[in-house]
């Protein structure tokens, strides 16, 4: 792979950079929290879903002071409809973590040993909060290096050719001078001009040094192994509510899928669905039970279908109430529910109404 010019990076960089909340102004340093903050925010969703989220996060949790001291379940509830909630549980305990010490680390080895960051996290941190010479590769990144070298094996198995590549990026003086512009530079030129399926390879600064580009091949480029078929998962919750208009809510376990997290009543999630009677011997009252609807959500790893059943219940058992938590409907909407729970909780009071 030849080596592209730094300069002529930095250049387009200096003239075409996005405008982003977390991103400091040019010249200025950029803050540690803000960073770290939309990095694992940015994990896995959009610029574009993540910028909202971001902005109420810091109106919420100002500085890395407050997330710590902040309870979990609010920390949850601000993360709600971002998922991948592990992340919340995660942010919050590194928090924590770099509170108690007095700050975050300044290299990458630090940055690692903290709660939720991994490689690439800890590499973007390191370049863009503390300008430590070293190249995040995100998926941006392995797109930019898979043309550049023309690298036709697919993903994920070239990841590790991959990284050993990009981390040459960064070697000409001038990137060593700007490690902070440098690996933003390469993060804005995989969102805009080398992009997924329609590289503007005319526009392109690195376009004379461009592999892929010269064999016609950048449009293709990274190859990716065919995707394994998502299997189907069958579940059944339940929108109880009562005579004062309060929602029947229960925490989920600590661990596993959407630990924590707030969910209505209802049975496992399993790969055949649940017959009528079946499901409604996990109802959480007695009641005069009816279906509400269908809802669908799809994981990384799964389809879920859910059959949402509505009922209206007199008054809960103290035991009922016990095993969960009642919530009036607009501040179950403010609980700490996943996005799949936040369309159950609508189908079910759709029913109900």
């Amino acid at each position: 792979m030849i080596i592209p010019s730094a300069p002529a990076l930095l250049a387009w960089y200096d003239r075409h950079r996005r405008t982003l909340p977390w991103r400091a102004q040019a010249g200025q340093v950029a803050d540690p929290y803000h960073v770290w903050l939309s990095e694992i925010m940015l994990q896995q969703t959009t610029v574009k879903a993540v910028i909202p989220y971001y902005q109420a996060f810091l109106e919420r949790f100002p500085t890395i002071e407050a997330l710590a001291q902040a309870e979990r379940d609010s920390v949850l509830a601000a993360w709600a409809g971002l998922g991948y909630y592990s992340r919340a549980r995660n942010l919050h305990a590194c928090a924590q973590a770099v509170a108690e010490r007095g700050g975050f680390p300044q290299d990458v080895a630090g940055l690692k040993t903290l709660p939720g960051i991994g490689a690439y996290t800890a590499a973007a941190v390191a370049a863009i909060a503390f300008g430590v010479p070293v190249v995040p590769v995100d998926g941006n990144v392995e797109r930019i290096t898979a043309r550049l070298s023309n690298t036709h094996e697919p993903l994920p198995a070239a990841r590790p050719l991959l990284s050993r590549l990009a981390a040459e990026l960064n070697t000409q003086p001038q990137a060593q001078a700007r490690p902070s512009d440098f690996a933003q530079a390469l993060f804005d030129l995989g969102a805009s001009l080398c992009s997924p399926r329609t590289p503007a390879c005319g526009l392109c600064p690195w376009q004379e040094s461009c592999a892929a580009h010269a064999a016609g091949t950048a449009a293709e480029l990274p190859r990716k192994a065919p995707k394994a078929v998502r299997p189907t998962r069958h579940g059944v919750h339940f929108l109880a509510m009562d005579s004062a208009g309060q929602v029947l809510l229960r925490r989920r376990p600590d661990t596993g899928l959407l630990a924590a997290m707030t969910e209505l009543p209802g049975t496992d999630w399993r790969p055949t669905p649940w017959a009528e009677a079946e499901a409604l011997a996990h109802a959480p009252a007695p009641a005069a039970w009816r279906v509400a609807g269908p809802v669908r959500h799809v994981f990384t790893h799964f389809t879920l279908e859910l059959v949402v059943y509505a009922g209206q219940v007199p008054q809960f058992s103290n035991q009922q109430v016990a095993e969960g938590f009642l919530l009036p409907p607009a501040q179950a909407r403010k609980a700490a529910l996943p996005s799949v729970m936040l369309k159950c909780l609508a189908t079910g009071l759709k029913a109900l109404a």
